[in-house]
């Protein structure tokens, strides 16, 4: 896989540029703010951490987008399988119009994120992007990683579906730590591990706290069986195809005796597999409207990746942290 090309600055400076000087002096500036992972800062609000340009596409966001009762949202943290879910989402979705074996699926030549747009990141509620495949036609697909504290009213109110997606935080933490070492300016050098974890425990990443994001779907999801559907990344690993049939299932779109005798869910599984998406060009050298390099989203997909990487101390601070925050609310990672 070629490396990504860094003759231009990593997206997230570029962006920043962007936002409205009288927005940052009377909106960002009264926020808590900390030294970012590549960023400059992050800023505080509503209780998770947010890059200035992502922050203020956010209130853009909770403002200005209007749920339909159709929607499909898949939610995630940073870093735990999102592009994966996108693409499962998207091929089971919309498999009467692209049929997973067909050479010319979307997917072989768009990456997910392009398909999939995130409400509050790829949608200009000025401008709206005609060139998202779903965003027009109903149901619509989006994904987000807003925690569901902050999600838009209208998402709350309407009868759209979430599908949320949770890791490993060992792994979820390993996974951002190598995410943003290759998009940091070279000048910058490597992001020394210690300083990133100890960043993750106090919950200062990106839309962290990852507990707390963790926790708000999976204690909605318990109020909300019909709404939220809660997934872990391990098990979808384990049992690809009995996962997808619960998608599909979940919203309202199950698969027919006659299309799982024929393969289909076989071959969406196929399709949208590590190695499949990781060796198609448009991820190999593609790049996403703010000019981030599609390769920078594909590592290794493996579980338990974390062994090679944290030290037994980190490890046991890891493993409390997440036993204190999910006390009692029946969650196990």
């Amino acid at each position: 896989m070629s490396k990504q090309d860094y003759s231009s600055p990593p997206p997230w400076i570029a962006i920043e540029d962007e936002v409205p000087q009288e927005w940052r002096n009377n909106v960002l500036s009264k926020l808590p703010r900390e030294k970012g992972w590549g960023e400059p800062y992050l800023y505080q609000y509503q209780g998770f951490w947010y890059q200035a340009f992502l922050f203020h596409n956010v209130l853009r966001c909770q403002k200005h987008f209007q749920a339909q009762n159709t929607d499909l949202i898949v939610a995630s943290t940073p870093k735990s399988g999102t592009t994966w879910l996108k693409s499962l989402a998207f091929a089971l979705l919309y498999r009467k119009s692209y049929p997973p074996n067909d050479n010319q699926h979307p997917l072989l030549s768009k990456n997910s994120h392009d398909l999939v747009p995130f409400l509050e990141l790829d949608i200009d509620f000025d401008n709206p992007r005609p060139d998202h495949l779903s965003f027009y036609s109903s149901p619509r697909l989006f994904s987000s990683h807003l925690p569901y504290q902050s999600m838009p009213k209208s998402v709350k109110e309407s009868s759209c579906k979430l599908i949320y997606i949770c890791r490993n935080p060992k792994d979820a933490f390993i996974s951002l730590w190598h995410y943003t070492n290759k998009l940091r300016a070279p000048e910058m050098g490597t992001l020394p591990i210690e300083e990133a974890f100890d960043k993750f425990c106090r919950g200062v990443s990106l839309i962290g706290p990852f507990w707390d994001h963790v926790l708000g779907y999976w204690q909605e999801s318990l109020k909300m069986p019909d709404k939220i559907l809660f997934l872990k990344y391990e098990e979808i690993k384990e049992r690809s195809n009995t996962h997808v049939k619960r998608i599909a299932e979940f919203y309202g779109c199950p698969f027919l005796d006659e299309e799982e005798a024929s393969g289909v869910v076989d071959e969406i599984v196929k399709l949208c597999s590590f190695n499949n998406l990781s060796n198609l060009e448009v991820n190999k050298s593609g790049k996403d409207w703010s000019g981030m390099a599609f390769n920078v989203l594909f590592r290794r997909g493996e579980t338990q990746d974390w062994k090679r990487y944290l030290t037994p101390d980190m490890v046991d601070k890891l493993d409390r942290i997440t036993e204190e925050k999910f006390h009692g609310s029946g969650l196990m990672l």
